[in-house]
């Protein structure tokens, strides 16, 4: 009876009260190996907090991050049609983009927004490297189109995050068509003196590095982030050398003249919000939630005594 009362009911017990515990809990780092929770992650930007390695980050988490009270506004963008040239490899096509929605949640891999960061109103797009690569199709040409016109429309500068494998092939020619139609989209800026701010992100390749990825008024990218049109392997086979260390990281572009600056995730919102200020002639951003307030406010407020008067 003992044996049964200490040993096997306590085990039946344990058993059968045994609660599940879910298996997103803790996020290994694919650089040190660390784990790390995922909280703790989270509030550091998907950013390792043993060896600062940047970790994929969804657009929606990239905006609640850079916005003002993580408040922004989605703006619509057109849908192309659905599959143009009835493209099938292994999977059809509509297959592919339906696995792809299921998984991200997302209808496509580019996200427009409007909203503000430190007081000052932008239109910021960013890509999602885990819809289909965040591959360059008909929708993300859309998507900057979109950004272009509001940004015009709303008269405010354009943040954008590119993270892209390159053009979407089964989209064919058409997806190779959305280089000149974001380039033409970048020049609408321009015109209209606004600036145009692309923050790289890992990977940057292809038919995106090759357009609006590299068009920027200011190239700000994340540390280490692979930035190029064709790959490094692809390189090395074709030469038949060995590439440099670090060839095309973020580091490597900005030794080379290709960037204007090389980033942390946890700072980026501080120099955006600075760059942006100061291309728009505005003075510096205050600290704390509430904008300054006017100089004729200040005056009112200033005690006769502390102007010299009597």
């Amino acid at each position: 009876m003992n044996w049964i009362t200490n040993y096997v009911r306590p085990r039946i017990n344990s058993i059968f009260s045994r609660r599940e515990v879910p298996e997103n809990l803790w996020h290994k780092c694919d650089e040190c190996g660390t784990m790390l929770f995922h909280r703790e992650l989270a509030d550091n930007l998907n950013v390792c907090t043993q060896c600062g390695h940047h970790m994929a980050i969804t657009p929606r988490q990239r905006f609640k991050a850079l916005f003002d009270g993580g408040i922004f506004t989605e703006v619509a963008v057109p849908s192309p049609t659905a599959d143009p040239l009835q493209f099938r490899d292994q999977k059809k096509y509509p297959d592919r983009m339906k696995a792809a929605q299921k998984k991200t949640g997302e209808k496509e891999a580019m996200l427009v927004a409007t909203g503000e960061i430190g007081r000052t109103p932008i239109v910021a797009a960013a890509q999602d490297f885990s819809f289909m690569g965040g591959s360059m199709g008909m929708y993300v040409g859309n998507a900057i189109i979109a950004a272009a016109q509001e940004a015009v429309k709303l008269k405010r500068p354009l943040l954008l995050f590119s993270a892209a494998g390159g053009a979407r092939m089964q989209e064919g020619i058409l997806s190779l068509m959305q280089m000149p139609r974001t380039t033409v989209a970048v020049q609408m800026l321009k015109e209209a003196g606004l600036p145009y701010i692309v923050v790289l992100t890992h990977p940057t390749t292809g038919g995106v590095t090759a357009s609006y990825a590299m068009l920027g008024d200011v190239q700000i990218a994340e540390p280490n982030a692979l930035i190029c049109f064709a790959g490094p392997r692809v390189i090395e086979q074709t030469i038949r050398e060995k590439l440099p260390e670090g060839f095309q990281r973020a580091e490597y572009l900005l030794d080379h003249g290709m960037l204007d600056r090389v980033t942390k995730r946890t700072e980026m919102r501080d120099e955006l919000i600075t760059i942006t200020r100061m291309l728009l002639g505005l003075p510096p951003a205050i600290a704390g939630d509430l904008p300054s307030p006017p100089p004729e406010a200040e005056a009112r407020e200033t005690p006769a005594e502390d102007k010299g008067e009597q």
